[in-house]
């Protein structure tokens, strides 16, 4: 199911019969057609062992299911919006920065410590997005938020990114991702550049990075 951009806070959905797609609760601005909004208490896919997951691993959030025939316009506390399309590979996420999602998608949660093991387990720490994340797969559509812009950086073999675990928002591919540092004496007396963490990501795919430092 395609999202257009109408501006930078603002897409608009096309609902088609047959098709689903869930959304933050609450993220419908406008909407055209025969178009129902029903709370989605599962928080998504998976029925109800996989509620029952996402809600032990903090990883649940409000959630409606859009179906119907017609055009939804969807934004959230003017929050800035990026578009991420999915052709078969796994967007990793944070629950909340969720606007709208594809119901085709298939929709799970994953252990930090899996990428990166102990350090894996300090970055969700360290970024204050908790010891689990959200993950979506297939073909199909994201639109995820962020504060002040995304910039979408391709990540190749060979060439790492480093990003600041604060303005970090998604990643998709084949990617490893781990916290790595550069604590110095510098840092243990406070004369350190405030950049004494970075998540390290490599392999093949896209990191996209917001404008601000600052979490939804």
């Amino acid at each position: 199911m395609p999202f257009r951009e109408i501006n930078s806070k603002m897409i608009e959905a096309t609902v088609a019969p047959g098709q689903t797609l869930f959304s933050q609760r609450g993220a419908m601005l406008a909407y055209r057609g025969e178009v129902s909004f029903t709370p989605n208490i599962q928080g998504g896919q998976g029925g109800f062992a996989s509620m029952i997951g996402r809600r032990v691993t903090g990883e649940a959030t409000p959630l409606m299911t859009v179906e119907g025939s017609g055009t939804v316009l969807f934004g959230h506390g003017g929050h800035h919006i990026q578009v991420i399309n999915l052709a078969g590979d796994t967007l990793y996420v944070e629950a909340d920065r969720l606007l709208a999602f594809d119901g085709s998608l298939q929709q799970g949660t994953m252990f930090m410590g899996s990428q990166g093991g102990v350090m894996g387990m300090v970055r969700g720490q360290v970024t204050g997005q908790g010891l689990f994340t959200t993950t979506l797969k297939g073909h199909g559509a994201v639109a995820v938020m962020a504060h002040g812009g995304v910039i979408e950086l391709p990540i190749t073999p060979g060439r790492d990114i480093h990003v600041d675990p604060q303005a970090y928002v998604a990643h998709h591919g084949e990617v490893r991702n781990k916290l790595s540092t550069a604590v110095g004496w510098r840092d243990m007396v406070g004369r350190g550049s405030g950049e004494a963490f970075q998540l390290e990501l490599s392999g093949s795919g896209a990191v996209y990075v917001q404008a601000s430092e600052e979490k939804l």
